[in-house]
């Protein structure tokens, strides 16, 4: 009984070997560890080519937030591909301390910060900035949407911003302000993600 006891505690304690690949730009093809905790969800490659081949255009010299940044599979793309700035928020720290890794690996911690915080708090606390492109991928089934959509007409919108919406396919997307025109949508499994144009 003991010898199984123990075998269990060792099987919990080993770190899975979760990877997240880069699909293009600068690191393309780079493999970067990610944190195995329940919940994280990265956005998958056919999902990630096919968002980034709506704004691909649009993302050099971009100032972008990924706001609940998980793997950082969103953020660290759009960085990839030349953005010029990254702003990632998780509530989670284990999240918020590999990604800092992460970033020091492929050396561009100048290039972003990580804000170890509840997305919602981070919005409705800190001085805002305009962003240019914000992706909002957040665990399914909370209703975070419709705590942060209100908050992002805060001052975090640079005029027509692109704001990407992933969730589960069930769900009824949040009431939006009259201003905020759909662009693209489109459903893969569980899941509908959407681009959205702000203008002021």
């Amino acid at each position: 009984m003991k010898k199984k006891v123990l075998s269990n505690v060792s099987n919990k304690s080993k770190a899975k070997a979760s990877k997240l690949r880069i699909i293009a730009g600068e690191w393309r093809s780079r493999q970067l560890p990610i944190p195995d905790i329940e919940g994280l969800r990265p956005t998958p490659d056919r999902v990630r080519e096919t968002l980034f081949n709506w704004i691909n255009a649009y993302i050099p010299g971009a100032v972008c937030g990924d706001l609940f940044c998980g793997s950082g599979a969103l953020g660290l793309e759009a960085l990839s591909r030349g953005a010029k700035h990254m702003t990632f928020v998780d509530n989670s720290r284990v999240v918020s301390q590999q990604m800092t890794a992460n970033l020091a690996t492929l050396g561009a911690t100048d290039s972003a910060n990580v804000i170890a915080q509840n997305a919602a708090v981070f919005l409705d606390t800190v001085t805002p900035h305009a962003m240019d492109i914000v992706f909002l991928d957040p665990p399914f089934r909370k209703g975070w949407l419709a705590q942060i959509i209100p908050l992002l007409e805060k001052g975090w919108l640079a005029d027509r911003a692109l704001v990407y919406i992933e969730m589960e396919k069930e769900a009824d997307l949040p009431a939006l302000p009259s201003h905020w025109s759909l662009l693209k949508e489109k459903v893969a499994g569980q899941l509908v993600y959407r681009l959205f144009e702000v203008s002021k």
